[in-house]
């Protein structure tokens, strides 16, 4: 974490400001797809033909969370600590995500496992916790199956990627952390296999975010892994030789050496090859890599990448469609602040924020920084958390997880951040954030700003924790977007989304056929009477955490979608007309659109 703001010369922020400007990163021309099917797939909509005016501003009634992580299940308390004094364990842990792990259409949790340094060296702990939801339940409930499951590869746990990297339609985990990472198979029934070994993917070093893709659009998902810093735990620092912060005796990373990146290919029989320097992401720098997450932010069809590096700029590696990458991250204008600075990044997540079709930007950052929304402006991203209300309430925490979501179903993504400090000992400085923080939660008004409504949401009803990854996904299939946060020194909060309004609302379960199987990388376009909006399939973001790779869509007041269009990694476009809203649908590559549920009203 880079603890004090070191504004760099004007003569950079000249520079910067000047690429920002004038830089495009798209050399490449535009894909070109394959002819696209239209089909008609279900009843006509009611809702005409959207020719007209547009609809005016869906109203904003109030969002609301219920926190029912007691009654819920998740309960496993991990072998960790709060007094935290090295980089190694004030930095380590911190993954979630929510995933199908059998297919039964309930969304399970998966969870990182931190640990303590005494606890390491004694063997670690299991680099994992499973939470399976149970099949007979009427509310959200989960049992943790770790065991039964087969996680049980011990270690130090960091960071989760969900992506089925052999096409056998089940979700297959990659855990990062310190000294070794692990790639679990499914083998079906919530059954994994450690396969680390035969997969080619032993990783050393202190590995943080991690996320799949398909990189080179071969049909079979790569795999892309940042490291930290080099740290020995068996040659720690003396605490009491140590400058601290503040007084504060904790190891800081800020001069640490760092660490270089992976980009591992995947060669489609269950290995995978190093091709990092290559393609020209090894990051020879060896600057502090935290967050990943894949995103086609110039809409040319091929996925390009944002890495966070604390204490230094971020990476933003345009895909040249060759195997090869160009950074781009301070040209674009995402790599430094708006005057040059190096910030402590964090965390980051795509999202078209003002529907504008192209893919921007939030980064979440260290205390006394505040997180940037980039505007992606088609040439170049421009930072506009000031005006869009973001940048002042969020100065102060130290801030990890991220993302978007619709969670009120008006059709435009609302941003949720996951604050808490490093230590417990920060609590002793008087005007320090605390350990323990508030969730932070922003409303989109629709016209590039938020609102901050935090406290009203419910997200702060109960005891703060001190708070790491976040991901989103659909936890009861009511068509609300629910979250699930990582907790330091304890287990996960789960909320469940009880705002209730009239909006509408849809989700696309995604099965590719000659592009990945999961469809990670397709873009999903959803045209209404008066809005059109877009997303995408990840496998990877927030702070070192993995959402569910349905997409959500919020429909605001119009109960269908005119039109429907997938664009494939493979090229191949489709398109479905007149689709009813509030349902959950199934689209495989190439056939007809398939309603798996409606949701209730």
């Amino acid at each position: 974490m880079h603890r004090f703001s070191s504004v760099a010369s004007a003569a950079l922020a000249t520079v910067v400001l000047i690429a920002s400007h004038f830089l495009s990163p798209r050399s490449a021309k535009p894909l070109e797809r394959n002819v696209a099917q239209t089909q008609s797939a279900l009843p006509a909509s009611p809702q005409g033909d959207g020719n007209g005016p547009r609809l005016p501003p869906v109203s904003k009634p109030a969002v609301h969370f219920r926190d029912i992580s007691a009654q819920a299940g998740p309960a496993t308390v991990p072998h960790s600590r709060s007094d935290r004094r090295y980089v190694l364990d004030t930095m380590a842990g911190g993954g979630i995500t929510l995933f199908d792990c059998d297919n039964d259409g309930k969304l399970d949790i998966a969870v990182v496992n931190d640990s303590t340094i005494d606890q390491y060296l004694n063997g670690g702990d299991l680099m994992v916790t499973l939470y399976h939801q149970d099949s007979d339940s009427p509310t959200p409930h989960f049992t943790d199956v770790t065991r039964s499951a087969g996680l049980t590869t011990k270690g130090w746990g960091m960071g989760i990627a969900v992506g089925d990297f052999d096409n056998d339609g089940l979700p297959d985990l990659y855990v990062t952390g310190y000294g070794h990472n692990v790639l679990y198979h499914n083998l079906g029934g919530c059954k994994f296999e450690d396969v680390t070994k035969k997969a080619g993917l032993e990783v050393g070093g202190f590995s943080t975010g991690a996320a799949w893709a398909d990189y080179d659009r071969d049909g079979f998902l790569d795999l892309f892994v940042a490291r930290y810093v080099h740290t020995d735990v068996h040659h720690l620092p003396n605490p009491a030789q140590s400058v601290g912060y503040k007084g504060v005796l904790v190891e800081l990373p800020d001069t640490m050496e760092g660490e270089t990146d992976f980009l591992f290919r995947n060669r489609g029989d269950g290995t995978f090859e190093d091709v990092s320097a290559k393609a020209g992401v090894n990051d020879p720098h060896k600057l502090h890599g935290m967050g990943v997450v894949w995103g086609d932010y110039d809409g040319d069809g091929w996925p390009d990448l944002f890495v966070t590096n604390d204490s230094g700029w971020n990476f933003l590696y345009h895909n040249k469609h060759d195997g090869k990458f160009e950074e781009v991250g301070i040209a674009s204008g995402t790599g430094l602040g708006p005057f040059g600075q190096n910030y402590g990044n964090m965390a980051a997540d795509f999202g078209d924020f003002n529907r504008d079709g192209k893919l921007g930007l939030i980064v979440t950052r260290f205390g006394s920084q505040p997180a940037s929304l980039f505007w992606n402006r088609g040439d170049y991203f421009l930072d506009t958390a000031d005006k869009a209300g973001i940048a002042k309430p969020t100065l102060a925490p130290i801030k990890w997880g991220t993302g978007f979501g619709d969670f009120d179903n008006d059709g435009w993504p609302d941003i949720l951040i996951a604050n808490g400090n490093f230590s417990s000992s920060m609590d002793a400085l008087p005007n320090e954030p605390r350990f323990a923080e508030p969730l932070q939660f922003f409303r989109n008004l629709g016209n590039r700003t938020f609102e901050d409504i935090s406290d009203a949401a419910g997200l702060n009803d109960l005891r703060l924790q001190s708070r790491r990854g976040t991901a989103f996904g659909d936890i009861n299939n009511d068509g609300n977007l629910d979250a699930v946060v990582f907790n330091a020194n304890g287990p996960p909060s789960l909320f469940i989304n009880e705002t209730a309004n009239s909006n509408h609302r849809v989700l696309f379960r995604l099965i590719g056929t000659k592009s990945n199987r999961a469809a990670i990388g397709a873009r999903v376009v959803v045209i209404t009477q008066g809005m059109t909006q877009i997303d995408e399939v990840r496998a990877g973001g927030s702070y070192n955490s993995t959402n569910d790779t349905r997409l959500h869509f919020g429909l605001g007041s119009c109960a269908a979608m005119k039109k429907v269009q997938v664009h494939w990694p493979s090229g191949l476009e489709q398109e479905f007309l007149d689709v009813p809203g509030n349902a959950i649908y199934e689209i495989t590559e190439g056939k007809q659109m398939n309603r798996l549920a409606t949701f209730p009203p």
